[in-house]
């Protein structure tokens, strides 16, 4: 074989082993990758059958129920247009309030009933995810009272 043909051979497996690299780590990717969606984009078939992803929005007041076996909780995630049951079995982070935001991740059963693998509360108080602030402004049809609760997360080390 000529030197110009074992080069060309070369940078040809090079090459198709960097797209296999890429291939493997891109699939790595999408299956780590985890999507938000409100209740109302749940509601409208906008989430994924059968996959993980994280719904967000307020506790709704009233919903939630401790199960005698102390470790499952029953809750409603709403985002004040629509609301979604969620079940989570662990422990929930010392913050988690009725009328508190909430993000939870998990996946949505063929009940309806949204099966949280992790829930998520933020140490700010008022604090709510950008996206669920959005959906309630929208179900409120932009109504600046409905939004004057939603507070941008204070910064690292600071207070307000």
């Amino acid at each position: 074989m000529k030197p110009r043909h074992k080069r060309f051979v070369m940078v040809a497996a090079g090459v198709a082993a960097l797209g296999i690299a890429a291939a493997l780590v891109l699939s790595a990717f999408e299956k780590n990758l985890v999507f938000f969606y409100t209740p109302t984009q749940v509601a409208a078939n906008e989430a994924p059958q059968g996959r993980s992803f994280r719904i967000g929005g307020l506790v709704a007041p009233g919903s939630v129920k401790r199960q005698p076996d102390g470790v499952t909780v029953h809750f409603v995630v709403t985002d004040t247009a629509k609301n979604m049951p969620v079940a989570y079995r662990g422990p929930l982070p010392d913050l988690f309030r009725e009328g508190k935001g909430v993000v939870a991740q998990g996946k949505l059963g063929a009940d309806g009933l949204f099966s949280a693998s992790e829930v998520l509360a933020k140490h700010d108080e008022n604090y709510m995810p950008p996206e669920a602030a959005e959906a309630i402004a929208r179900a409120h049809g932009g109504n600046p009272a409905a939004s004057k609760t939603v507070v941008a997360p204070a910064p690292y080390g600071g207070s307000r």
